[in-house]
């Protein structure tokens, strides 16, 4: 049965980018070097590595804003195709919620963007459509979680809690409104707690 997710990286206080991102430091003032260095640590642990990569094979379709996407504001004059290099690790549908219209974009790997204007339900239809058994990914960043989150349409909550504060910034849960997670699963890493919860309605 598909599963609707969100995985994050959080700090103490429940922010996933500190302020003033910017294309050199998309995460912002982020209490590290601005590239995620501190709320992405998990990435040089190798348990939770194996255990992303697993994640994502059983993920089919992924959603994510466009400020996740890239830095490139308003129309698209020029060319972007992500963080992630020409061989994004998605390996399936991405859709993109944007305000401005742009073809798809295959990559390597399987990866193709695509660029959705009528908001976060034709977006959610689409990955629904395309999923088939798989999951589907509500993969960020922060403000379009809470807004799936908002609309009830989020399962499960997998979050690596970093032992930082940043004080400021993209918050999770922010105008979010109140909800009863189940806690299903938790973990100690070297740098971080993943706790993951379910969604109870």
């Amino acid at each position: 049965m598909t599963k609707v997710t969100c995985d994050l990286s959080i700090s103490l206080d429940g922010y996933a980018a500190g302020l003033g991102q910017t294309e050199d430091r998309p995460f912002g003032d982020d209490g590290g070097d601005g590239w995620g260095s501190e709320l992405h640590a998990w990435m040089e642990d190798p348990d939770e590595q194996k255990w992303q990569m697993d994640r994502l094979a059983e993920t089919k379709a992924f959603i994510m804003g466009r400020n996740m996407f890239g830095p490139v504001r308003g129309s698209w004059d020029r060319e972007w195709n992500g963080w992630w290099g020409d061989n994004p690790p998605y390996h399936g549908p991405v859709f993109v919620l944007t305000h401005h219209a742009r073809d798809p974009q295959p990559m390597e790997g399987g990866t193709t963007f695509h660029f959705v204007t009528e908001g976060i339900a034709a977006a959610f239809k689409l990955a629904r459509e395309t999923a088939g058994d798989g999951n589907i990914s509500i993969h960020g960043g922060a403000s379009t979680i809470n807004q799936y989150l908002t609309a009830g349409l989020i399962d499960e909550l997998r979050l690596r809690i970093v032992p930082i504060t940043l004080g400021a910034g993209t918050r999770l849960f922010d105008g979010v409104p109140g909800l009863n997670l189940e806690q299903i699963d938790s973990r100690a890493g070297t740098a971080f707690t993943h706790v993951t919860y379910r969604v109870v309605r």
